[in-house]
């Protein structure tokens, strides 16, 4: 599949389906969150153009010698949760991370055609190697939580939430 995303892709998805995501995600993580918040608070632009764009919540190690990064593993997506449903309604067409999102990013995404894919955690060194590229773009004194534009090649995910708000959790649970 394809990045960016459009929205007739994005609905198209249904929860449960498996992806291999390429092309372009921006990694970022807490403090580039409320850093990015902070910004459109103010009346900042964002440091990357958000319509389309995915999230993947990940900060990526450094690579050995030849690798374009080491590990790079999704963190929790429950801890974006209150910066995410703004970002949807800016443009924000995916998200990638692990574990469950709360109701107000759910509706969010159904209202405004946003999808949400779950990467294995603990896989990190083998995702790793789906990323062909890393630029740094915005808020280097971060470190590891700086914004990062990653190029990805068949990176496997699931879809865990459609745009209808069909969740796998839900049927976990079930």
């Amino acid at each position: 599949m394809s990045l960016p995303l459009d929205a007739s892709r994005v609905r198209a998805l249904a929860a449960g389906e498996q992806v291999r995501l390429n092309g372009v995600v921006y990694a970022a993580r807490d403090a580039a969150h409320k850093r990015m918040m902070d910004a459109l608070d103010r009346g900042i632009d964002l440091p990357f153009d958000i319509a389309g764009a995915s999230i993947y919540y990940v900060g990526p190690s450094p690579g050995a010698p030849g690798q374009v990064v080491g590990s790079a593993g999704p963190t929790t997506s429950s801890r974006m949760d209150v910066y995410t449903p703004r970002l949807i309604a800016l443009g924000l067409r995916g998200m990638i991370g692990k574990g469950g999102r709360s109701p107000d990013v759910i509706e969010a995404m159904m209202r405004h055609g946003a999808v949400y894919f779950v990467a294995v955690g603990g896989a990190g060194a083998l995702l790793g190697r789906c990323v062909t590229r890393c630029e740094t773009v915005a808020y280097e004194d971060l470190g590891t939580e700086a914004v990062r534009r990653l190029t990805l090649r068949d990176f496997p995910a699931l879809v865990a939430i459609d745009a209808a708000g069909r969740s796998l959790f839900d049927r976990c649970a079930s």
